[in-house]
């Protein structure tokens, strides 16, 4: 009976296969991920979901084979641990080098791991009884350089150098982590939005996140992660195509399929440039995102009605992010120097006239004129990564230049318009060739050369030549322009536009630009006639509208080449036109079509 009364108890905790401390059933999944990506950060600290720390996982290796202290802080029972724990729960351990499991305490994946040193020592201090007879304190070691960081600080306050210290781009570390620091775009995930509802009921569809470059698609999936995995019922994972194989994804499959049946927890599956799996590639996730073992979040930068499966398009919606507006690039800005701790200068303000803020005297002093940031804002054609790393790129220049002066204090850092502009030059336009803006902006040259606008046909002809395209191309385009619309209305059109197409494969680029140029002004000024356009397109529609066989060519048209032909009639009753004054009267066309005007004409249906 006692065994009976005692059973109940042991069903309302799981043990942890790793650490063999005892959980709740709600907090063991949060507890496994700690313990299987060797995460040292551990809480310290006991709360209600847990122990206070991995004392048993020391325990249990040095049970079996002791560690000295001395090998301890050269780093051999880390190594040591991490094989035990991978021996005992090895299920849900990915084997892939290159498939990065986000953690699922951090949402952010920009987050360092500490430093080997700080965590051997904060291994120390879990496991020795007796700190001080190993020679430790109570305080945390301090890196000699520490990273860029971001913790909000006043606009009084001012950086250290820690411009020149980080290793990472500025527009990774300031990665926004919740839909509040996420801007421009409202479209998508505004207040009142299908996907600002589907994040707060944390029932997140299979998504493609389709926009250029720098517009927040990678940063928008990140958040929906950490929303989504705020139940703990959810895990994310994060895979590149251009890095990642087909075996990648059938282990993060399985990994899923495993997390559904064991631990009741869904999976997101995160594809960054998700156009570069080929269409057999793709087929992969098509039963699994059909049955939802995994939920696809896809980004990317093409057309997805080219580059993605219709079968896989079927199964998740497509948000079309735009790029950024100046306002939004300018709030983003505003945001990285308020983290850095960067003072903005206003228009009239010089950095001489304000309060200098308490210093230990070691760093300098930096400021930024505002029209540094619109200037920023305005060059970076609304890619938010640019624009982030061209700041960076000024503020670490101008740091590195200012050394403390002869009396000790530090030097003022002034980042003006002018620094920024040798940063963050506009070195390319957004033009991909093989893409959909290809086809975007010659449509745009085509139709604005019909509209007789000249001053468009200029802007869309240089877009496309200083984003790289063929010149050739574009000449080919002008031929064909001279021909369908303003055919025989200019009939000199035809003959410009050949000879720009041959001028530029003479000379090429960047010479023949002006020759584009000036063929499409022409273009775009003369009458335009489609006569002969509609008249042959009248005719193609009468041919494959034609009922049963078509017709014979009438026997006074045909040439009569042989005996036989002469014979059968061929060429009889031909009038010769140059044997007459005035044009002979004759029938041209076969008899099931006499009397037809192709230039009049309407195809039935």
């Amino acid at each position: 009976m006692e065994d009976e009364a005692a059973a109940p108890s042991v069903s309302e905790s799981v043990q942890c296969p790793v650490c063999a401390k005892e959980f709740k059933p709600s907090s063991i999944n949060a507890h496994l991920d700690r313990c299987l990506q060797d995460d040292d950060r551990c809480p310290s600290t006991t709360d209600e979901d847990g122990p206070p720390f991995k004392k048993p996982r020391v325990t249990a290796v040095t049970s079996a084979s002791p560690v000295p202290v001395s090998n301890i802080a050269n780093g051999t029972s880390v190594s040591a641990l991490r094989g035990a724990s991978s021996t005992v729960f090895s299920l849900f351990q990915n084997k892939k080098h290159n498939v990065s499991v986000q953690s699922e305490r951090s949402p952010s994946f920009s987050e360092k791991p500490p430093p080997s040193s700080a965590v051997v020592s904060r291994g120390i201090k879990r496991n020795a009884p007796n700190d001080t007879e190993l020679g430790q304190t109570d305080t945390e070691p301090t890196m000699p350089n520490p990273p860029l960081t971001l913790v909000k600080r006043s606009t009084d306050a001012m950086p250290s150098r820690t411009f020149m210290a980080s290793d990472k781009p500025l527009a990774d570390i300031l990665r926004p982590k919740t839909l509040e620091e996420y801007f421009g775009q409202n479209k998508v995930v505004g207040e009142h939005t299908l996907l600002r509802s589907l994040l707060n009921s944390q029932d997140i569809p299979s998504l493609i996140l389709w926009g250029p470059p720098g517009c927040g698609k990678t940063t928008l999936a990140h958040i929906i992660a950490s929303k989504s995995k705020q139940k703990g019922t959810v895990r994310f994972v994060t895979l590149s195509a251009t890095s990642a194989s087909t075996s990648d994804v059938r282990e993060v499959i399985k990994q899923a399929q495993n997390e559904i049946r064991l631990c009741k927890r869904r999976t997101i599956m995160f594809i960054d440039e998700i156009h570069r799996f080929n269409k057999s590639q793709q087929d992969t996730f098509l039963p699994h995102v059909e049955c939802g073992t995994v939920t696809l979040i896809g980004a990317t930068t093409e057309n997805p009605s080219f580059q993605v499966n219709s079968a896989l398009l079927s199964r998740c919606r497509v948000l079309v992010l735009e790029k950024l507006s100046v306002e939004a690039m300018s709030s983003i800005l505003q945001r990285a120097v308020t983290s850095l701790g960067v003072h903005v200068l206003g228009d009239g303000e010089q950095a001489e006239h304000l309060e200098e803020p308490p210093d230990d005297g070691s760093q300098p002093q930096v400021y930024i004129e505002q029209r540094a940031l619109d200037t920023i804002a305005h060059l970076c054609d609304g890619d938010a990564r640019a624009g982030l790393n061209g700041l960076q790129m000024a503020l670490q220049a101008r740091v590195g230049m200012a050394l403390p002066g002869n009396s000790g204090t530090p030097q003022r850092v002034v980042v003006q318009e002018k620094h920024v502009k040798e940063g963050l030059q506009r070195s390319h336009i957004l033009y991909d060739k093989a893409g959909e803006e290809h086809f975007n902006c010659i449509s745009a040259l085509h139709k604005s050369m019909r509209g007789s606008h000249e001053n468009a046909s200029l802007y869309w002809l240089g877009r496309m030549l200083e984003g790289g395209e063929d010149p050739l191309y574009v000449a080919r385009r002008l031929v064909r322009f001279a021909s369908e619309d303003v055919g025989l209305a200019d009939p000199l059109a035809l003959p410009q536009a050949v000879s720009a197409y041959q001028a530029c494969h003479f000379i090429g680029m960047p010479e023949c630009e002006v020759i584009l140029a000036q063929c499409a002004v022409y273009l775009a000024r003369a009458p335009k006639s489609v006569e002969v356009y509609k008249a042959y397109s009248n005719v193609k529609a009468s041919l494959r509208n034609h009922k049963g066989p078509l017709p014979s060519v009438p026997l006074h048209l045909r040439n009569a080449s042989t005996k036989l032909m002469k014979e059968l009639g061929y060429a009889k009753g031909y009038k010769y036109n140059p044997s007459f004054s005035t044009p002979a009267e004759q029938e041209y066309l076969p008899e099931e079509l006499k009397g037809v005007d192709f230039f009049t004409w309407t195809p039935s249906e």
